[in-house]
């Protein structure tokens, strides 16, 4: 947001801030919901590097196309068990799981 519009919003009495603010969130719950944001992420864009659609990958981890779906935008009804448990399906390891987080972290601190 520009600094002039912001200025303009705030003496006009709106408040600016973010989601997390908004909800009130704790910083461990913030850090969760970004660390469950990037497992979802590196998900979607590590399915798209094998050239895979989301039914084949369901396939392969035992679900179904919609769940999967569900997993590339981290729903609420998704675990964290689950998002970890498909990555290494998928052929991820420990080491990928922790470069993933951590761009993810650079990319959002941006």
């Amino acid at each position: 947001m520009r600094k002039d519009k912001r200025r303009r919003l705030e003496r006009a009495g709106w408040k600016i801030g973010d989601a997390a603010a908004f909800l009130q969130l704790s910083n461990e719950e913030r850090r969760f919901i970004e660390t469950k944001l990037a497992l979802a992420e590196g998900f979607r864009r590590l399915r798209e590097h094998k050239g895979l659609t989301q039914t084949d990958v369901a396939r392969r981890i035992g679900s179904s196309q919609s769940r999967v779906a569900k997993m590339e935008i981290a729903d609420r009804t998704v675990s964290t068990d689950l998002l970890l448990r498909s990555l290494f399906r998928l052929g991820a390891n420990r080491r990928d799981v922790a470069r993933l987080l951590r761009e993810t972290r650079r990319t959002r601190a941006a």
